[in-house]
């Protein structure tokens, strides 16, 4: 046999999801060359060398260990070659919004959504499986040749079936750990740098959990522990009866993490936290704050509109004349002597002619002489105040949020959170215009109705991305008998209620609101949303196995061949939409694309594909002509996505030449 080797460039690898654990190798060769062999592997010896010149024992070393660690953060970051296809006839006033639900396996989805919205979310809530013995855990298979899930003998139309997690399995922690581990690896490089993500949780695995998002996100972002009370929902047979469960919080990066504007819901409407300022005497004796005097110039503002505060001294501060204050200001010059906690601050406020200053806090500051002629510091409130404390009340339970379904005429049998909840964690990040927030275990789909009706109250232009696995229910359950096959259809068709309800409460508040178009579109802003479904890639997969009874010439020609009738397969069956979909989300495209047929182009069907970030041409023509390379040859500021067999030799070479890494053919 010939030992010449042909290397052939596979197109059908251009369409996987992002590559994480090439990027990071990629990111570490670059900072540290020294690292890797002459045939680029990385040197685990050397790189051990740097990271602990004096390492300890690997027996004596602190680190959580369960079986399948390994493979399920392998798994993270290995691609996907799954898509997403958009389901019109399921999606609800598409042009309106830019929310998503995506029915599919959360982790394939997630590697999707890496692409796009990589550091894009402000906040991710999740309510995964509590391993309690009784509900399901994901069954991620990380052997190479396993089916994927839509694949599986147990997916049918009405769901995917899955198994529970029982404590009998030798692998109880394990199996649950090695869902976590995988979903939370991709959610992080979804986080803003001021994102949080929050996690709904119990005892069973609450102490793992802690240790897992500890090695995740890291000890140093981790934000709170909540407790929140479940409002009566306990076992009455219980020897200690457990009404609460936890949220567990952590920061993308802590430091870039700004506090809550909100304040806790329990908190009593006489509280001095809604005053609009803070009002404190400055006048404190002690042996840390010796006796000086301050000279109080004319103008001083005093919450005494007329009247004289006399020579005194027998409380404090003492004043070593009398002070005389017309129109709420002092009219003479006094000094007064007293210890102060705020010298160096009323000084400053002198020194700035009495004008407002802002204190080490960043707080406006400025002084006044009270009625009882002790001098204050008055502080104004933030327009936004912070108390958020880790015990929450108030918020409702499960009995709640049931009761909420059975108004909108929803049955749902698992375990939902009340909206009262998702609405104040949510609240707890700075609003911005874009905020996008993500569920990917969305249950009965909670987080959407919290989104919808925060932006109703506040104006909020939040925008939600929630991913549930079609799940099939229980054939004996009501959800079932109620017509509702999977849990993703409840996720569905709650919030689509949520959104008819919105709009039938703003027409009967002001019944002529939708007649004019313009303000018809206004209104209904925000409310809708575009249903995706995980499903196989539009291209076919590889499996070409080399025979060893052929040469390496005759195999190569024979690879060839098998990519060239894969191709044509892809050509002739493809639903445009769907393949531009899957190869805009490849390559980096959020879901909210638009497409814009470009009417230059007279011999081919070019598209400009923009998500608000980035832009490219497209093309799927299976021919190119010249004169459209000719113009692309003159017009390199775009990006291009074309064909690979749309080209010839010279035609791939010249827009190669020309364009650059511009130029992608698949």
């Amino acid at each position: 046999m010939s030992n010449t080797k042909e290397t052939i460039e596979n197109p059908l690898e251009k369409v996987q999801s992002h590559d994480w654990n090439k990027e990071r190798l990629e990111q570490l060769k670059q900072l540290m060359p020294d690292l890797f062999t002459d045939e680029g592997k990385l040197n685990l010896n050397e790189l051990k060398k740097v990271i602990d010149p004096e390492s300890v024992n690997d027996t004596e070393r602190y680190e959580f260990r369960w079986f399948g660690k390994s493979k399920a953060k392998r798994e993270a970051f290995t691609p996907t070659n799954a898509t997403l296809v958009y389901d019109e006839g399921r999606s609800v006033n598409p042009n309106n919004s830019e929310n998503l639900i995506i029915e599919g396996e959360n982790l394939q989805v997630l590697k999707l959504l890496s692409n796009g919205y990589r550091e894009q979310v402000k906040c991710i809530y999740i309510d995964p499986p509590y391993n309690t013995g009784k509900d399901f855990v994901y069954s991620d298979n990380f052997d190479q040749n396993r089916k994927e899930y839509w694949e599986d003998a147990e997916m049918t139309e009405e769901g995917f079936k899955v198994d529970t997690n029982t404590e009998t399995d030798g692998r109880f922690h394990s199996n649950w750990l090695n869902m976590m581990y995988s979903r939370l690896l991709i959610a992080r490089q979804l986080l803003k740098e001021d994102g949080v993500i929050f996690i709904s949780i119990d005892d069973n695995e609450m102490h793992h959990l802690r240790k897992l998002c500890d090695e995740v996100f890291g000890e140093e972002n981790f934000m709170a522990q909540f407790s929140w009370r479940t409002d009566g929902n306990f076992d009455n047979q219980a020897k200690f009866k457990n009404v609460h469960e936890y949220i567990l919080t952590y920061a993308k990066i802590a430091e870039k993490f700004p506090a809550p504007p909100i304040i806790d819901p329990s908190t009593p409407e006489g509280s001095k936290l809604f005053l609009s300022e803070i009002r404190n005497t400055i006048v404190k004796n002690g042996p840390k704050n010796p006796i000086s005097g301050v000279k109080i110039p004319i103008g001083f503002p005093s919450l005494i509109k007329d009247g004289v505060i006399e020579k005194r001294t027998d409380s404090w501060p003492h004043y070593k004349e009398n002070a005389v204050i017309k129109n709420g200001h002092l009219t003479n010059e006094v000094i007064v002597e007293s210890g102060w906690s705020s010298k160096e601050l009323l000084e400053r406020y002198i020194e700035n002619n009495c004008e407002p200053i802002l204190d080490s806090k960043g707080q406006e500051t400025k002084f006044e002489i009270s009625n009882t002629g002790a001098i204050e510091a008055v502080k104004g409130r933030k327009s936004e105040q912070s108390h958020v404390i880790t015990v929450l009340n108030g918020l409702g339970g499960p009995q709640k949020a049931s009761s909420i379904l059975d108004k909108m005429g929803l049955i749902f049998d698992g375990y939902p959170k009340p909206v009262d909840l998702i609405k104040y964690l949510f609240q707890m990040n700075t609003l911005e215009g874009n905020d996008i927030f993500l569920d990917f275990f969305s249950g009965s789909g909670t987080a959407g109705q919290a989104i919808a009706e925060l932006n109703q109250e506040d104006g909020g232009n939040r925008k939600y991305i929630m991913v549930q696995l079609p799940e099939a229910t229980d054939e004996k359950s009501e959800a079932f008998k109620a017509g509702y096959k999977k849990i993703s259809d409840i996720t569905i068709e709650r919030n689509k209620r949520v959104i008819d309800n919105i709009v039938a409460g703003k027409k009967k508040e002001t019944p002529d609101l939708f007649t004019k178009e313009e303000t018809k579109k206004e209104q209904l802003k925000g409310l809708g949303f575009k249903v995706f479904k995980l499903v196989k890639s539009n291209f076919p997969r590889v499996e070409y196995a080399p025979d060893p009874e052929k040469s390496d010439e005759e195999n190569v020609a024979l690879l060839k061949k098998y990519i060239t009738e894969k191709e044509a397969q892809l050509v002739s069956a493809f639903n445009r939409e769907e393949l531009i979909t899957e190869i805009l989300i490849k390559n980096g495209f959020k879901l909210n694309y638009t497409l814009e047929k470009q009417e230059q182009f007279k011999q081919n069907e070019i598209f400009l594909a923009s998500d608000g970030d980035k832009q490219t041409l497209i093309c799927l023509d299976v021919s190119l002509a010249d004169e459209t390379v000719s113009y692309l040859q003159d017009h390199t500021d775009l990006k291009l996505i074309v064909l690979e067999r749309a080209l010839d030799t010279t035609k791939k070479w010249n827009l190669k030449h020309y364009m650059g890494d511009k130029f992608n053919a698949f």
